[in-house]
């Protein structure tokens, strides 16, 4: 029901026309350090913090060789084009493979909206049609399946758990979009429970985004969906946002932000069990063709019904409200969507319909085939 692009708006677009470069730009983040704590943002996440435990309690940290590492974990990654009608808009981004027969792990907003997915294995160079097999857009994780793939190189998963502030790591992805061998930039960990809000350039939306791991390297568009490596060239976390150009104009260094893979794989092996949850999305994604806010005081609000998809054929109106889903109340847009969220196209479902004219009506509508949400 919605769509939105991400590309940090600081780097100029690269590829064919309306080629987007897929990155979150954090735009809001709120750090405050105290004897070794890291707070969050206030509001956005309970607050808890990471201890910055004093080095003579804990191994030396292992040092990096970005070269060796980049070697390593290249093969094992992909770059991914996508395209959206009507205007074959899309968006360039990055992913890891973690299957020989072609699933790969990525960012869900590199996915996000896309018709059509294109995946260029780096390892083999072979270029596979891909379709999304499930995502969660609230940990902005997807995974993808390469049509006809084979005997590909695997990323060796890591554990984001064992990470520790300063340790060395290596971002790497298809930075700037153009393809080809990714791009590997070598930082430090600086935060391990950081919270954004990540500003969707192309319409101005934002994300709240937390548990993410943040990185003193200037990540750039296009390597979203990337690997974030250790030292031991193991797959620590998903590159999903960058701090952008409003770290340049604070006199800051821009800093990168990772989902870790623990979180990745466990939303990775929910999409697998087959079993969707109200924020996991499983298989091709059903719509009703409606842009939708909260009501007053309850329910999802039909701000526009889009021509010729189902709750526009079905008869709702710009203004209708949507108090009820297959008898189950619906008490807000979030709701709504999370309700869609785990039918399928072609699913029929039954609407509890309240009219600008202030009567109730059931509507039955047959979901349509749409774009990952």
């Amino acid at each position: 029901m919605d769509d939105e692009r991400h590309r940090a708006p600081e780097r100029p677009r690269v590829g064919g026309g309306g080629r987007a470069l897929a990155l979150f730009v954090a735009v809001m983040l709120a750090v405050a350090a105290f004897f070794g704590f890291r707070g969050e943002l206030p509001d956005w996440s309970s607050p808890s913090g990471v201890a910055d435990v004093a080095p003579a309690l804990l191994e030396p940290l292992p040092p990096l060789d970005p070269m060796a590492v980049a070697q390593a974990v290249e093969p094992a990654l992909v770059n991914i084009s996508t395209s959206a009608r009507p205007f074959g808009l899309g968006a360039a981004g990055s992913g890891i493979v973690l299957t020989a027969d072609g699933q790969v792990l990525t960012s869900h907003h590199v996915v996000k909206g896309a018709d059509t997915v294109t995946v260029t294995d780096v390892g083999n160079g072979t270029v596979y049609d891909a379709k999304v097999l499930g995502y969660d857009s609230t940990a902005d994780i997807a995974l993808l399946e390469m049509s006809g793939a084979a005997d590909l190189v695997i990323a060796r998963i890591g554990n984001s758990g064992e990470l520790r502030l300063h340790e060395e790591v290596l971002a790497i992805g298809n930075a700037g979009g153009t393809g080809g061998t990714p791009t590997a930039i070598q930082g430090n960990i600086t935060g391990l429970n950081s919270t954004i809000v990540a500003l969707n350039a192309s319409d101005m939306t934002r994300k709240s985004l937390t548990g993410m791991v943040e990185i003193a390297a200037p990540v750039s568009a296009g390597q979203s969906g990337g690997a974030l490596a250790d030292p031991g060239a193991t797959v620590v976390g998903v590159i999903t946002a960058a701090s952008g150009e409003t770290a340049r104009e604070d006199g800051r260094t821009p800093n990168g932000y990772a989902v870790p893979i623990d979180t990745a794989m466990r939303v990775v092996r929910q999409i697998r069990s087959g079993t969707p949850t109200d924020t996991v999305h499983i298989g091709p994604t059903a719509t009703l063709g409606v842009l939708i806010s909260d009501a007053r005081p309850s329910g999802a609000r039909v701000d526009v019904a889009l021509y010729g998809l189902p709750a526009y054929a079905a008869g709702l109106v710009d203004g209708d409200v949507i108090t009820s889903i297959d008898g189950r109340d619906i008490s807000s847009a979030k709701a709504l969507r999370a309700a869609i969220n785990v039918r399928k196209p072609d699913d029929t479902v039954q609407l509890g319909v309240l009219g600008t004219s202030g009567a109730q009506r059931t509507v039955s509508v047959v979901l349509a085939l749409g774009a990952p949400n």
